[in-house]
């Protein structure tokens, strides 16, 4: 699996580790920035996961910044993203299982790098339901 992932200043600790972590596992993983702690622009990171994804680059995306909603709201203007701020395990199992996103947005200022770990892992180990979930995430387009 390809995972795009960004994160603006305030998630640019967390990215590095789950990076680290990502490839630990065997993912590929595509970073797409920033590249440290200074200040930038959420929305130019969360285009740039989203592009990823569009263009069949990555499979999925993960983005944080201060608390996942600037990053959500960023990437779900993009048509065929369906990003979801989760800040704890059932929230990324069901974002899975009944919606399908495909990006993951978390806040470094909200949980702990830990939670965030295990969220990433249920995240990317839970699969799309289908069927009836399948008709409600056409409605979305």
């Amino acid at each position: 699996m390809k995972i795009a992932i960004g994160a603006d200043h305030a998630g640019f600790e967390y990215k590095e580790k789950l990076i680290n972590y990502l490839l630990s596992k065997e993912y590929e993983v595509i970073n797409v920035g920033t590249d440290s702690e200074e200040q930038v622009d959420y929305p130019v990171y969360a285009d740039k996961v989203c592009k990823c994804i569009k263009d069949n680059l990555a499979d999925t995306g993960i983005l944080i910044c201060g608390t996942g909603i600037g990053m959500s709201m960023a990437a779900n203007k993009h048509k065929g993203i369906r990003a979801a701020v989760c800040g704890d395990l059932k929230s990324a199992e069901f974002t899975r299982l009944h919606n399908d996103a495909n990006v993951l947005c978390m806040g470094a200022r909200i949980i702990s790098y830990d939670l965030a770990q295990e969220i990433v892992d249920k995240y990317l180990t839970t699969d799309f339901l289908g069927g009836k979930h399948k008709l409600r995430i056409d409605m979305f387009n």
